[in-house]
């Protein structure tokens, strides 16, 4: 019996990251639109390129999920399979995702496949998807449905906050007028924001500074939840001093058990932009 874990790209963990000799793992990746050319957000794309690319391209870029046959590939290659993708509320990869799984079952009646959507992305995709190899290592033998309920409770008690300090996707979009962008960087205002429960993007706080940003954000983790024990995954993009920075503040002010930093991939990297910072607990 073959177990299997599949994401979508937005987790930040690479698939060469990830060692098990009893638990299989794949990312379906999502593609990214730049001008004329297209990214596919593999563990090759580079991420400075990616975001030269955009710095250059005066027009909006975009984002497209994978295909369901994509998901069905990859839920092919298990006998019980668990996958996890970014948001719905952000997404249509989540919808993606059960109509491959819907392809797989039709054709393969008794493989397993549960679907859950992380209401997150980057981090705690990251920690869902180690609370799943850790169960499937303990026992190859658990009840799938079992495995499946302890994973949908895990994530139910994650949370996601990130902070921004580039702005120019937004501009490009449409989601923020460029005289807000230009005061927010000329001031060094940080944007700090959340994921609601449905997760939807919640402006939580600003900031001046690093400092006063990194504190701001221990006390939006503070505040959202018991953090006794927790385990924190930062994703950087192009930002390891400031991830680093981040880590000491989290474990001098609150209670959590480990902070690990990974850099950001390319569909985190679209969103969270250069020195980007996103916190899955």
């Amino acid at each position: 019996m073959v177990w299997n874990i599949v994401s979508d790209s937005s987790c930040d963990l690479r698939m060469s990251d990830f060692t098990s000799e009893q638990v299989r793992f794949e990312t379906v990746p999502l593609r990214l639109q730049v001008g004329d050319r297209e990214f596919l957000d593999n563990d090759s794309l580079e991420v400075p390129e990616l975001l030269a690319a955009m710095a250059a391209e005066k027009s909006a870029s975009s984002t497209a999920c994978p295909s369901p046959a994509a998901f069905a590939r990859a839920f092919e290659k298990g006998d019980r399979t668990v996958c996890f993708t970014i948001s719905g509320n952000l997404s249509g990869t989540y919808n993606a995702a059960i109509m491959g799984r819907e392809m797989v079952l039709e054709e393969h009646p008794e493989k397993e496949v549960c679907v859950i959507d992380s209401k997150a992305t980057a981090g705690a995709m990251v920690l869902l998807i180690r609370r799943a190899r850790q169960l499937m290592e303990e026992d190859p033998e658990r009840d799938f449905e079992e495995l499946c309920g302890q994973l949908r409770i895990y994530q139910a008690s994650l949370r996601t906050c990130f902070t921004l300090e580039c702005f120019d996707n937004l501009i490009k979009n449409g989601r923020m007028r460029p005289l807000v962008g230009t005061l927010l960087r000329s001031l060094g205002i940080h944007v700090i924001a959340d994921a609601t429960a449905q997760g939807t993007i919640h402006v939580a706080d600003k900031a001046r500074g690093e400092r006063k940003t990194y504190r701001a954000i221990t006390a939006l983790m503070g505040a959202s939840k018991d953090c006794e024990g927790a385990q924190v995954v930062i994703s950087h993009c192009e930002n390891p001093e400031g991830a680093l920075q981040l880590r000491e503040q989290i474990l001098s002010d609150l209670p959590v058990r480990s902070v690990d930093i990974l850099p950001c991939r390319g569909l985190t990297s679209f969103y969270a932009m250069e020195k980007g910072l996103i916190v899955g607990y």
